[in-house]
């Protein structure tokens, strides 16, 4: 057995997947091939290391047993003198050693856990940004495996319940030593449920659920965003045979609003003012999220652009209290349809300019004609 960890002899990470782990492998191979460096004797040794290093770190059981328990996973036969996991002899120690590694998917007893649980369900529902202020209460229409009615969820179509496998000892999956390894696959009599039915209900095959449509009112709370995940625990699939459920996790996504967009809980509006209020000043009035108007003050002199925050008048905190911030973003209207009346005034007002009217415009004429010069 070669020195030295097997990752930095490939020079990958412990994280590398298979064919970063093949690539590393190939190439280092082709560069210290013996055939390439007239049989040099620490080049064939280096090439013995990597094809070593190599056949662990390719087979996913190998690695496993090194990742937990380095090149000692790998010496003396599993098992004897010098072995961290007790003599045996044998394939003992490694029986045990994958005892440890799958054990976390079986209970003390041998048998799996949860392997009957129903499978979690996603379901993707839009709501309006009013509903996403004020909250709301949603029906739904979930299609899923429900607990079987014929048979009560029982599986059986009498009152006989499930027995224990006796295949596997209920554990749904068998061991088979192949090898130097001891491996484990799914017990072909329960399929992996670890318990059978003499007589299986017709409508259900014996899982004790089948394919049902239902409806179910889920609240979503005040506040909810764009990729907001709410869960509905045990509205999942049902399991099999009386097996919990899984969970339901409804995913929010929000439809387009006319008006607003939205920042976390901040509501930004773009709100056109006339250039007679954007140089005199007024006041607009913008309508809320919750059906309130909004009076937004214009202070004379605002420009194309310039943003005015109203506090509190934005979205709801999820879990929490108060609002965001209203946000009303500026737009300056130059008008396209004048009276022969306004159009004198407007020309009236041209004549008396002096230039300190926009300081923005005289600054940047200055600028260009500067610029001209230089």
């Amino acid at each position: 057995m070669v020195e030295g960890d097997y990752y930095e002899l490939l020079g990958v990470p412990k994280s590398a997947d298979e064919r970063t782990i093949k690539a590393a492998y190939r190439k280092a191979a082709m560069e210290c091939h013996p055939d390439r460096h007239g049989g040099c004797s620490d080049k064939e040794a280096h090439f013995k290391a990597l094809n070593e290093a190599y056949d662990v770190l390719k087979d996913p059981q190998k690695r496993a047993a090194y990742d937990r328990f380095g090149k000692a996973a790998f010496q003396n036969g599993g098992g004897g003198a010098g072995n961290p996991f007790g003599a045996g002899g044998g394939f003992e120690g490694f029986s045990d050693i994958f005892s440890s590694i799958f054990g976390e998917f079986m209970d003390p007893r041998g048998q799996q856990q949860n392997v009957a649980r129903g499978a979690d369900l996603r379901y993707d529902l839009e709501l309006t940004l009013e509903e996403a202020f004020a909250g709301t209460s949603k029906t739904i229409t979930v299609e899923a495996l429900a607990k079987c009615e014929p048979c009560k969820g029982r599986g059986s179509r009498g009152e006989a319940t499930a027995q224990r496998c006796s295949t596997c000892g209920g554990a749904g999956k068998v061991r088979a030593q192949q090898g130097f390894f001891v491996v484990e696959r799914g017990c072909p009599s329960c399929l992996g449920s670890g318990e059978t039915i003499a007589d299986p209900c017709h409508a259900c095959d014996g899982e004790g659920r089948a394919i049902s449509r239902r409806k179910l009112s889920v609240d979503i709370p005040a506040g909810v965003d764009e990729g907001t995940r709410i869960r509905v625990a045990g509205e999942g699939e049902s399991g099999i045979r009386g097996a919990s459920s899984g969970d339901l996790y409804l995913f929010v996504h929000m439809k387009r609003h006319a008006i607003f967009q939205r920042e976390g809980t901040s509501l930004i509006a773009e709100c056109p003012v006339s250039f007679t209020t954007a140089a005199l000043g007024g006041s607009i009035d913008v309508p809320g999220v919750d059906g309130e108007k909004v009076e937004i003050k214009i202070p004379a002199g605002i420009q194309s652009g310039e943003t005015l925050r109203h506090r509190g008048a934005g979205m709801s905190v999820l879990n929490g209290r108060g609002r965001g911030d209203l946000i009303a973003r500026i737009l300056v209207e130059t008008p396209t349809k004048l009276s022969a009346k306004q159009k004198d005034i407007l020309q009236s007002f041209r004549e008396t300019e002096t230039g300190e009217e926009c300081p923005a415009t005289k600054s940047f004429f200055q600028r260009m004609k500067g610029a001209m010069r230089g």
